[in-house]
């Protein structure tokens, strides 16, 4: 499993620098590789944030072992996104930071970039031993203010659409919310019927932001977007991609917990 995961997670990168040395990524192709690496940055970051969810959920600890591997490739993807920016600015360092200093939702890219650092800086054993348990799980609590900070600047700069952004913070939001639910209450964080509910408001909530970005950014009715987001259709929208994942996990869950048993009765034990 890990050897399968470390090969998926330099899939993207490799075929960008493919196409970026076969002059397949545009007339400007440093902005593109910019867009590529900074997309697979947020999806690894929100993959990791998954994984202990996930693994809670399905009842599979063993996924604990590539949740720092995969946390380590979102900040390799998020220092890329960063060096192709350098790179369309003809690496005149000066005016990156400067462009960095004075535009808001670059600050905010790079503040994130030096959390990532942080966080991969301290994922050896070595450095966890050196910090201590207790300072290391509050060190790596940053990775939530990363999702945010990663989410707000995601959302800035976007210029293309506005779907995987929302579907983005809706998942954000669902994996924020079972953490609380885990810490109020830790039975229920497999409880079909609890995260079925979850899902729903998650899915909900990001049907009312898609209407309220759309109102503010487009200035469209906000009663007709949202009409819109909650209408099943062929090109699902962020409010159904949301709820339809969580229902889907939630889901595969309770099969999980169903045959857990079976399988344990099945196994004979050992002498």
């Amino acid at each position: 499993m890990k050897l399968a995961v470390f090969l998926a997670l330099f899939a993207p990168g490799l075929w960008t620098a493919m196409a970026f040395g076969l002059g397949q990524l545009g007339p400007r192709p440093w902005i593109e590789a910019n867009h590529q690496m900074g997309l697979w940055a947020i999806r690894f970051l929100f993959v990791s944030l998954a994984v202990t969810p996930v693994r809670r959920i399905l009842q599979a600890p063993h996924l604990i072992a590539v949740r720092r591997m995969i946390g380590v490739a979102a900040f390799c993807y998020a220092l890329l996104h960063f060096l192709a920016y350098v790179g369309d600015q003809a690496f005149a360092w000066g005016h990156v930071a400067s462009e960095v200093i004075l535009r808001f939702y670059l600050t905010i890219g790079f503040t994130a970039l030096l959390f990532l650092a942080a966080l991969a800086a301290t994922s050896t054993e070595g450095m966890i031993r050196r910090l201590g348990g207790r300072n290391w799980r509050w060190l790596h609590r940053l990775a939530y203010v990363i999702g945010f900070l990663a989410l707000t600047h995601y959302f800035i700069q976007t210029r293309l659409g506005f779907g995987e952004p929302l579907t983005m913070a809706g998942i954000f939001a669902w994996l924020m919310a079972h953490r609380v639910l885990v810490s109020l209450r830790p039975a229920a964080a497999a409880n079909f019927r609890m995260l079925a509910l979850l899902s729903l408001a998650c899915g909900l909530g990001a049907a009312l932001g898609e209407a309220g970005y759309v109102w503010l950014t487009l200035h469209v009715d906000p009663a007709r977007v949202l009409a819109a987001a909650l209408a099943w259709t062929p090109g699902s929208r962020a409010g159904w991609i949301v709820f339809v994942s969580g229902m889907l996990l939630a889901a595969a869950g309770a099969w999980r917990g169903r045959t857990l048993p079976q399988r344990s009765r099945a196994v004979p034990a050992k002498a």
